[in-house]
């Protein structure tokens, strides 16, 4: 029995993207690669297609979709072995934070933009020497009369060269309780004072434009200001379950790619005269690998039903995002391993996807983090 009941308008659409992404994603991807960047017009056509912030409400333009057409559109971005089009950082991370959080003139502004791939958000919380630890940041925003000055840097920003719009976590040096100093802004491209750093070269993502973003006394009004002053800490807070949930999903995914691909590799590629695939060592490690992402899959589906009946599993969740990203990239690993020299050439869609997966284990809080988190749940700190 199936723990996540898909309709047949979710399966209608997932077929819709898996046509999409071989005739407009899969043929390009190796130039994005070399590009470092994924072109705007990619964008506007998921948008046009129905495949950008599906869940947002027909009134401002989106499907109105339940929280599964996030999933599957998730899933079959990560089947192009790609991490450049970011779609799932801006559709269900970033953008959810207009949502719900915005007043009702920014959701008009902002949101119809998003679901046509008109409007590119970013997310920027890391700093250069405080990473995402929202008690060490630096940047500051500080009340000027009917405006707010911003200074500061961000680092290690997804989409940070193609945004149109940045939500902007900063503090009011004025305030001594942290918890209660960090705003969230919504910062425009072109704003005076608001600049955009070269592209990041990175060992993965290569087609991802992840860039610093500078803010060197840059104005914006108050009503840029996202929800109460001081209310960005636990904004920042509350999102975090699903913004993990969908890292352990991709990580999960990325790990079915990998092994599907090298279990066809291994049944059609010989060693002394017979298929790899015959060797008991070969099937025990696939069995091996097979039998953790299966049990991946079964977890996080079932975290996925807990999340849409709207459940605190932020706890259960970090436990997700540690293990599937470490599985994941163990898996890359030992796969890395069953093919050998063929899995080094850029050719070898595992070569790519072995850098992609590598950074999972780092970003949406460290897995050392998500483990404090797990440890204080169980009353242990």
């Amino acid at each position: 029995m199936d723990i996540l009941n898909y309709t047949d308008g979710h399966k209608a659409f997932r077929q819709r993207l898996q046509e999409f992404c071989k005739q407009e994603i899969i043929p390009h991807v190796d130039q994005w690669e070399k590009d470092g960047v994924t072109p705007r017009e990619i964008w506007k056509k998921m948008g046009a297609e129905g495949f950008l912030c599906t869940w947002v409400d027909e009134k401002y333009g989106g499907p109105g979709g339940d929280f599964l057409y996030s999933v599957i559109a998730l899933e079959e971005l990560v089947r192009t072995n790609q991490y450049g089009l970011d779609a799932f950082l801006h559709s269900d991370i970033v953008t959810p934070y207009i949502a719900s959080f915005g007043n009702e003139e920014q959701r008009e502004k902002y949101l119809p933009g998003c679901v046509s791939g008109e409007c590119i958000t970013a997310v920027a919380m890391s700093e250069p020497d405080a990473g995402s630890d929202l008690a060490s940041m630096t940047m500051t925003a500080l009340d000027d009369g009917d405006h707010v000055v911003l200074n500061g840097t961000k680092t290690f920003i997804s989409n940070g060269l193609l945004c149109d719009v940045a939500v902007v976590a900063a503090i009011d040096p004025e305030e001594s309780n942290r918890h209660h100093a960090v705003s969230l802004f919504l910062v425009d491209e072109g704003t005076p004072g608001f600049e955009k750093g070269k592209a990041m070269k990175k060992m993965g993502a290569s087609s991802q434009d992840t860039a610093e973003l500078f803010f060197r006394d840059c104005r914006i009004p108050q009503s840029n200001r996202l929800g109460e002053k001081g209310s960005g800490f636990p904004k920042l807070m509350v999102k975090l379950q699903q913004e993990r949930l969908l890292v352990a999903l991709n990580a999960v995914t990325r790990a079915e790619f990998v092994l599907e691909w090298t279990t066809k590799y291994c049944r059609e590629n010989k060693s002394e005269g017979k298929p790899r695939s015959k060797f008991q060592a070969v099937q025990f490690a696939l069995v091996e690998m097979a039998t953790e992402a299966r049990l991946g899959r079964t977890f996080l589906d079932k975290l996925i039903a807990g999340h849409m009946a709207g459940e605190d599993v932020n706890a259960e969740t970090c436990m997700a995002k540690y293990w599937a990203t470490d599985m994941a990239k163990r898996t890359a690993d030992r796969c890395l391993d069953l093919v050998g020299l063929d899995a080094t050439v850029e050719s070898c869609p595992l070569a790519r996807m072995f850098r992609d997966i590598r950074v999972f284990p780092i970003f949406a809080g460290t897995n050392e983090v998500m483990k404090i988190v797990v440890s204080r749940s169980l009353g242990l700190g």
